[in-house]
């Protein structure tokens, strides 16, 4: 069986070592010298100015809108995982969809002054399969309008734009740590900010403690255990090898598809990418499905990132999204992880090229 990703893992007796810190001292969670030393590297690796590791990755969106008091309007993408809208509406607010760049596939930022009105609040934005949005316009867009500006940068480890760190642009970004994406803690996440918010945001993922016996204000538990920082320490050293791996995938598959009727992901000018995801997208949802069938009866699984459109989820007031409800129905990510053979991308490739 070959699935659309499978997960990293570093040899077991390095993660062991790693863990047996944790394990000597008995300090598995509240932040302990894993995390501590995670976080230190983490910082220096990707080059940012600041980090709060947390259990997952869909937390510290809700931190970041609990935080900033966000309420009303939110203007999103249609067009990301489930989190990034689930996330508005969890903590009170409406999701307000402006489409995606047909090509670039992250919100179309020429569409979003137009969605703003009195009771717009902030702006999240999905930086999709690790492709930046056009951050410089969104920032434009959010001083004029005094608006609060949050990445859901779920995807984007250690890509930069500009040579800078996307996890530098915004009020807020955040990553997820999952065990689907090429840096993981097992289940983890993370938060980056502006210094400014650095302390809000630290007293909101520890319940609002200041100290063992005062609370700075509200809070939630968002805390990474020492596992899983173990775990995330253990593959840091590992990733030139993930990126140089999922990288010689990816550019054999855009020579595979690059004289047929696919479209592939055009990243913007400008950025160094991760090779996080490799989506193509057909003609029309007919031959997706047709494609997806033959894929099946050969034990190979690709994803529909992302199907639906987010507009299309029953707790929100739907409507027609024309790009988004486009592509969510053509699109297809195909199988890359660091394990993946020659031979069988070949076969997933003929495969393809069969139905074409």
């Amino acid at each position: 069986m070959i699935n659309v990703t499978k997960t990293f893992l570093p040899p077991q007796e390095e993660y062991q070592a790693v863990l047996k810190k944790a394990w000597n001292s008995g300090w598995m969670t509240n932040r302990g010298v894993l995390v501590q030393e995670l976080e230190a590297k983490l910082k220096n690796y990707l080059g940012v100015t600041s980090i709060i590791a947390m259990t997952n990755g869909t937390l510290p969106l809700q931190i970041a809108i609990k935080a900033f008091g966000l309420t009303d309007e939110i203007i999103t993408t249609p067009f990301s995982y489930v989190a990034t809208v689930s996330s508005i509406v969890w903590e009170g607010c409406t999701p307000v969809f402006v489409d995606i760049h047909p090509e670039y596939l992250t919100i179309d930022e020429t569409k979003i002054e137009a969605a703003i009105t009195p009771n717009t609040t902030a702006i999240l934005a999905t930086h999709v399969f690790g492709n930046p949005c056009d951050v410089e316009m969104i920032e434009a867009i959010a001083f004029k309008h005094n608006l609060k500006v949050i990445y859901d940068a779920a995807h984007c480890f250690g890509v930069t734009y500009k040579g800078k760190s996307m996890f530098e642009y915004g009020d807020v970004s955040t990553c997820s740590f999952h065990a689907t994406k090429l840096f993981h803690t097992g289940e983890g996440g993370a938060l980056f900010c502006k210094p400014e918010y650095y302390e809000t945001m630290f007293f909101h993922h520890n319940f609002g403690h200041n100290g063992l016996e005062q609370f700075h204000g509200l809070g939630i538990n968002g805390k990474m255990s020492e596992p899983q920082a173990a775990m995330g320490l253990a593959i840091l050293p590992y990733m030139k090898l993930v990126l140089k791996e999922r990288k010689k995938i990816c550019e054999t598959y855009n020579q595979a598809f690059q004289n047929t009727v696919l479209q592939v992901l055009r990243v913007r000018e400008f950025t160094e990418w991760n090779y996080s995801y490799y989506p193509i997208v057909f003609e029309s949802e007919e031959k997706l499905l047709m494609t997806q069938e033959l894929l099946n009866k050969y034990g190979i699984f690709p994803r529909r990132y992302f199907y639906p459109s987010l507009n299309k989820l029953p707790y929100i007031n739907q409507q027609f999204i024309p790009i988004s409800d486009s592509v969510s129905r053509r699109i297809l990510c195909l199988p890359l992880f660091v394990e993946l053979s020659e031979a069988n991308q070949t076969h997933i490739i003929n495969l393809i090229k069969s139905i074409l």
